[in-house]
C-alpha cells in the first residue's frame, strides 16, 4: 500500500506524444521511488488554460475545471487533487477558489454539470506536485532517497510565472522563491542562488502571435543562466521547459548567439539522483541533451 495517494490530473500536454510526455514519464518514475500513488481522474478534460481566455466566456472556462473537480470528488473521494502542469494547476485552483467565493456562479456551474450527471461539492484541495514534495514529504525525506548525488552540476532554478503568481507555493517569496534551489541542493548539485530570471515569464502566450517578443524574453532567461555559469536550467513548468528549450535555434539564428542550454524538469533531476536510468528519467526525449545528467545516470 502506497504511503501517499492523490487524485491526479495529468492535463493534455502529458499525453503520449504531447509536448510534456517526458515530464509525465519522469514523474511516474519519481513517484515510484517516493512511494506515491497517483490515481488518475477518470474521463478528465482540458482545463481550458489557453482556449478559455479566447472568447469562450467565464462560466464555460470555470465549468471545464469544475467538471474535473467533480469527477475527482466522485471517483477519488477524500484525495487531494494534484497536477504537475503549472497551467492545469493554476486553472483548476482558480476555478475552485472563484466558485467558492461566488455562490451564484457555483450554482450556474452545477446547473451545467447536472447535464452530465455531476455535482460539484468543491471541497477538495487543489495542489501542485511541488507542494506535495515540499509539504507532505519534505527535503529530508527526498534527500534520504539520493544514492547518486548530482555533484559538480551547476543548475539555474527557473520557476517561471504560473507556479509563482498569483498563488505561489506557501511560505515562498513571489520575487525570489527558493524551493528549486533547495531541491537542487538536496540532490547534491549546486544551485545558482543569484539567478535573476527565476520568475521571468517565458512569453508563452506570445509564442505564436508575437514570436519576436516571446523569444526576446526567452533570450534573457538563457543569457542569465550562462552569465551565472549554469550547466543547465531546471523548471517545474511544461510551458517554460518547452519554450526555453525549443526556440534556442531560432534565437541563435536571429541574434547570432550560440545557445545550447539544456532545460530539464525537477523530476528528471530527482530520478537520476535516486539511481534511475537516463531512460527512466526520460532524458532521451530532450531536444538539447542534458549531458551532465546523462553521464551521472550512466555511471
Amino acid at each position: 500500500m502506497a504511503k501517499k495517494e492523490y487524485s491526479f490530473y495529468p492535463g493534455c500536454s502529458s499525453q503520449s506524444g504531447a509536448s510534456s510526455s517526458n515530464m509525465q514519464k519522469s514523474v511516474d518514475t519519481m513517484c515510484e521511488e517516493l512511494d506515491i500513488k497517483l490515481n488518475h481522474i477518470p474521463d478528465w478534460n482540458c482545463c481550458s488554460a489557453s482556449i478559455g481566455y479566447a472568447g469562450g466566456g467565464e462560466l464555460p472556462r470555470l465549468a471545464l475545471s469544475a467538471r474535473n473537480i467533480a469527477l475527482s470528488e466522485q471517483y477519488n473521494a477524500g484525495q487531494d487533487i494534484v497536477a504537475t502542469c503549472a497551467a492545469c494547476w493554476l486553472s483548476t485552483r482558480e476555478s475552485k477558489e472563484r466558485l467558492a467565493e461566488d455562490s451564484s456562479l457555483l450554482a450556474e456551474a452545477n446547473q451545467a454539470l447536472a447535464e452530465a450527471g455531476l455535482v460539484l461539492k468543491n471541497e477538495t484541495p487543489v495542489r501542485h506536485m511541488v507542494e506535495v514534495l515540499i509539504e507532505d514529504l519534505g527535503y529530508d525525506t527526498i534527500g534520504s532517497k539520493v544514492v547518486r548525488p548530482l555533484e559538480g552540476i551547476k543548475i539555474a532554478g527557473y520557476v517561471g510565472c504560473q507556479t509563482n503568481r498569483p498563488f505561489g507555493i506557501a511560505g515562498e517569496s513571489f520575487e525570489n522563491p527558493m524551493y528549486l534551489d533547495k531541491l537542487v541542493e538536496t540532490l547534491g548539485a549546486d544551485p545558482i542562488k543569484g539567478y535573476d530570471k527565476k520568475v521571468q515569464c517565458c512569453g508563452g502566450a506570445l509564442a505564436f502571435s508575437e514570436p519576436e517578443k516571446s523569444q526576446n524574453m526567452i533570450k534573457g532567461i538563457i543569457e542569465s543562466a550562462y552569465d551565472n555559469a549554469a550547466d543547465m536550467i531546471v523548471t517545474p513548468c511544461p510551458v517554460c521547459q518547452m519554450n526555453v528549450e525549443v526556440y534556442q535555434d531560432q534565437i541563435n539564428a536571429r541574434s547570432g548567439t550560440k545557445f545550447s542550454m539544456p532545460v530539464v524538469y525537477y523530476s528528471q533531476l530527482m530520478d537520476v539522483a535516486f539511481g534511475r536510468s537516463a531512460k527512466d528519467a526520460a532524458l532521451d526525449q530532450q531536444i538539447i541533451k542534458a549531458k551532465p545528467l546523462e553521464e551521472i545516470a550512466n555511471k
